[in-house]
């Protein structure tokens, strides 16, 4: 088992039990032979498109930066006057580049699924824009049934008041009311169950889960390094080498912060849920594993990269099986299991969760439809990309998700990357009703593809497990890695996706990444193309006429400015063709010659 970076403030060994979660944990991709701690960084390629490591303090910097220039930026676009942008986060690469994702509001309102990300070269110069807003933002704001419409304010505990805003319907803004409604799912997880009421008709639009949720058991994490600190006397679970995470104990409590776990010694748990610090040292371990994760693979520093760790509540409730992220409290939280013998704590776990909060801050992914499906799936991949990077040897790595919970009573796994669809419920494949499953459902055409992309199709078999990988059109696919796949996800989930990103997008975003990483003509961009196709979003790469191809010039048009293009698109200007990059809706003088980062010449 990989120890844990030295130097940290009282890292001790302690012992503790592992609880698995998640409803769909996808598998992110492992080579043949034994998994490897190294961090996940391309063998070819350029190294200037991968996020560099930025301190909390170049950070705070970047995104100050970004907020003074909030005006400029909206005058730049050729935004109304009634359009604001509120910078909410900032992506720099190694090369320079920065990508700044932006709230958008109209007339002082929330334009919820409006959020765009502007793509600025080391000059400062904008170089393209990700938006699902191409024309302008129009909207009458105060209708004439608009005080008919509005909602009740619902009376459950933790409920919020009906707020205007303006919800982006596909492309058409539409005026709304969102409700929050608080209280208890059947379940006993918190309920934030976001409503979208349209304004003009009171008729409910849509709604979704503001707590991200799993499902699970138990399993053992072993003997684990901690990061801990001393307070009064006492050894306390706070790891001040990563944002000052605390782990506390809710003592089957559903609300508060709950109590710092505290100990006379720096010696914790003793691998037994009758111990209540056991649970307690998984939390920590798996927030500690995911934190170093993260800085070390991607650069990032925490969940919003700005150097500040969230906080972990263990024993939440009673005979409680799941484990959830919440927004609200920027922490995990872990319930103890059937019978209070089986938090769920387990490595993954802490990975999932944490990654739904990297998730909300960046592509903010709304947990409903096909953006939901794509949410969960980034939990999973982030999660079991972090579980083989950490390399335990209690939990070898493979594609089984959930092969130790025996959830079902017949040694089954709860989830099968390969081939989703084993489990009973998930999507193997993209159709027209995938934005209609449960999102723990629909999360497994994403975890196919990346099975797909990082292992290929066909019968294999991986650390003594047998795989047999199908792909909807029967066509063999040839896999690039775990460590390119999730360099490829990373990358298009923090400069590309946006809240409302469906699997169309998905493959836009991950096809951008793929050539910002690689190039528009390598095997990994073809992988890419081939890999969604294998899940029947897109076409092949090589197929005729597929924008994705990288050896297919034809069906050009005329560059024009105002046009919105996407990844693959060719165009001729001044009789010369070039192939877009990076889908964006290009500004006068955004011509192909002049901005190369978004067009490649033919």
């Amino acid at each position: 088992m990989r120890s844990t970076p030295r130097g940290r403030a009282h890292r001790r060994v302690a012992t503790g039990t592992a609880l698995v979660t998640v409803a769909a944990m996808a598998a992110i991709g492992l080579q043949t032979g034994p998994a490897s701690a190294a961090p996940a960084k391309p063998s070819q390629g350029d190294p200037g498109q991968l996020p560099a490591k930025v301190s909390a303090q170049e950070y705070k910097a970047l995104v100050g930066k970004a907020k003074a220039q909030e005006d400029t930026t909206a005058s730049e676009l050729k935004f109304s006057d009634k359009v604001e942008l509120q910078a909410k986060s900032v992506i720099k690469n190694q090369d320079g580049t920065t990508h700044t994702r932006y709230q958008r509001t109209y007339e002082g309102l929330p334009v919820i699924g409006g959020d765009l990300i502007v793509h600025r070269a080391p000059s400062g110069k904008i170089e393209g824009v990700t938006q699902g807003l191409t024309a302008e933002l129009k909207v009458d704001t105060a209708p004439r049934t608009l005080a008919s419409t509005k909602p009740a304010t619902p009376k459950a505990k933790g409920s919020v008041a009906p707020r205007k805003v303006v919800w982006m319907q596909g492309s058409k803004p539409v005026l709304a009311w969102e409700t929050v409604v608080g209280g208890t799912q059947k379940d006993g997880t918190p309920n934030r169950l976001h409503v979208i009421t349209d304004a003009a008709t009171g008729k409910t639009i849509t709604q979704w889960q503001g707590v991200q949720t799993g499902t699970g058991n138990s399993q053992y994490s072993g003997t684990v390094q901690l990061g801990t600190s001393q307070s009064g006397g006492q050894y306390v679970l706070r790891d001040t080498g990563r944002g000052n995470h605390d782990t506390t104990n809710l003592n089957r409590a559903t609300s508060g912060r709950g109590t710092l776990f505290s100990n006379s010694t720096d010696t914790w748990g003793n691998g037994s849920p009758s111990n209540s610090q056991t649970a307690a040292v998984d939390a920590a371990y798996g927030a500690g594993e995911t934190w170093d994760f993260y800085k070390t693979v991607f650069g990032r520093a925490g969940i919003r990269g700005d150097g500040v760790g969230a906080y972990s509540r263990v024993h939440y409730s009673s005979n409680y099986v799941n484990a959830f992220w919440d927004d609200s409290c920027f922490c995990m939280t872990y319930g103890d299991g059937s019978g209070n013998n089986a938090p769920l704590t387990e490595l993954d776990v802490a990975g999932h969760e944490m990654s739904h909060g990297v998730t909300s801050n960046t592509a903010g992914l709304i947990y409903q439809g096909e953006s939901g499906g794509l949410n969960e799936a980034t939990s999973d991949i982030m999660a079991t990309a972090m579980e083989f990077w950490a390399n335990n040897s209690s939990d070898v790595g493979d594609y089984l998700i959930g092969e130790k919970l025996n959830i079902f009573g017949n040694g089954q796994p709860l989830r099968y990357m390969d081939k989703p669809s084993k489990d009973g419920n998930s999507l193997d494949n993209w159709s027209t009703n995938a934005g209609n499953v449960d999102v723990h459902y629909s999360s497994g055409i994403a975890n196919h593809f990346f099975y797909l992309l990082s292992e290929g199709s066909g019968a294999k078999t991986i650390n003594g497990v047998s795989y047999n990988s199908p792909t909807a059109d029967g066509k063999p696919v040839t896999g690039i890695g775990r460590e390119k796949a999730a360099a490829i996800w990373f990358k298009a989930l923090t400069e590309q996706m946006r809240s409302n990103t469906d699997y169309a997008d998905a493959r836009r975003a991950t096809l951008a990444a793929a050539s910002a990483l690689y190039g528009a003509t390598s095997p990994e961009y073809t992988a890419t193309a081939n890999a969604w196709a294998g899940v029947k979003v897109g076409s092949r790469a090589s197929d005729p006429g597929d924008p994705g191809d990288p050896g297919d010039p034809g069906g050009s048009t005329t560059w024009a400015a105002d046009a919105s293009y996407k990844v693959g698109d060719v165009v001729t200007y001044d009789g010369v063709q070039y192939r877009c990059l990076q889908a964006h809706t290009a500004a006068p003088g955004w011509t192909p010659p002049n901005v190369p980062a978004l067009w490649e010449k033919i």
